[in-house]
């Protein structure tokens, strides 16, 4: 029984909580949230007694999967193996009604009709007009895409979009700057875009030249962040523009986040102002308060 995502107890640091990607761990670590007071019941009502029951069908499930970390190591004594799933014992699983583990935060989640969420980053973006929740899309990462379908690609190899937004985290480097992260991300996000696809085929013809149309620092969600924006002109089509978005994350370790926009030029292509508007709406989830933007003072990341 593989458990959904969330937060469970690290393996490798029970004193810490580690996030479960649904398939395998990732770098993301955080302190366990220390619950509220107790609040004063004026008796042993049955709603009492049935969170009682479910409380302490929880704290038996997390007491079974750290054992079962602590327990399910190799044979030759090398200890846990941090690779392997969260095992929960379905005969001492919380009563029925007990929610499943998910992630902590009570902002909007992914039934919020106006956001995204992306819940390993600990963010959400605004829905707006003209743009829709990932479906039938085969590169990964994407969080958002133009609601306006696909079309045969201006070099007649296979189908495009006209907008696609990715999010993901930078795990793959040491380097904790923004500024250092965007401008490093910028070329491949332009190659991928509109050069040479995952298939190694060029849809549009192949990349001809690229301007920057801006960069500098920006905050996100509270946090002190970089982007570089290109345009970019293509053999074939109008060609479009990218940009990288790079700010560290609230939530866990703070590893940098990497959001990339691609969004076609000319008249079919998303108002290039939905850039800004998509980058000033990302917040931190459960916290509303949050945001920044393209041109928004900037304090110590905190």
């Amino acid at each position: 029984m593989t458990p959904p995502p969330g937060w469970y107890p690290d393996p490798s640091a029970p004193h810490l909580e580690r996030w479960w990607d649904g398939t395998t761990w990732t770098d993301h670590r955080r302190a366990p949230e220390v619950p509220g007071p107790p609040q004063p019941a004026a008796g042993p009502s049955g709603r009492a007694k049935a969170l009682a029951l479910g409380t302490a069908g929880t704290v038996l499930v997390a007491a079974i999967v750290t054992g079962a970390f602590a327990l399910g190591g190799n044979d030759d004594g090398g200890g846990a193996d941090v690779n392997a799933a969260p095992t929960i014992t379905p005969t001492f699983a919380p009563p029925s009604d007990t929610p499943s583990p998910t992630p902590t935060g009570s902002g909007p989640s992914a039934d919020d009709p106006a956001v995204v969420t992306d819940e390993l980053n600990g963010i959400t973006f605004p829905l707006l007009d003209g743009w829709a929740r990932p479906k039938n899309v085969s590169q990964e990462n994407v969080v958002m895409m133009s609601d306006d379908g696909t079309y045969p690609c201006p070099a007649g190899v296979g189908t495009c979009r006209h907008g696609l937004v990715f999010s993901r985290t930078a795990t793959s480097t040491d380097e904790q700057s923004p500024e250092a992260l965007a401008k490093a991300d910028i070329a491949d996000a332009a190659d991928l875009a509109y050069d040479r696809d995952l298939l190694r085929q060029r849809p549009y013809g192949g990349v001809e030249s690229h301007r920057s149309v801006k960069s500098g620092p920006v905050a996100v969600a509270g946090r002190a962040g970089y982007l570089v924006r290109w345009r970019v002109k293509t053999a074939k089509g109008p060609g479009g523009y990218v940009q990288s978005l790079v700010f560290p994350s609230s939530v866990g370790s703070e590893a940098p986040v990497v959001v990339r926009f691609v969004f076609d030029a000319g008249p079919d292509g998303p108002p290039l102002a939905d850039m800004d508007r998509i980058t000033k709406g990302i917040r931190s989830v459960g916290d509303a308060d949050t945001g920044g933007g393209v041109g928004s003072s900037l304090g110590p990341p905190g």
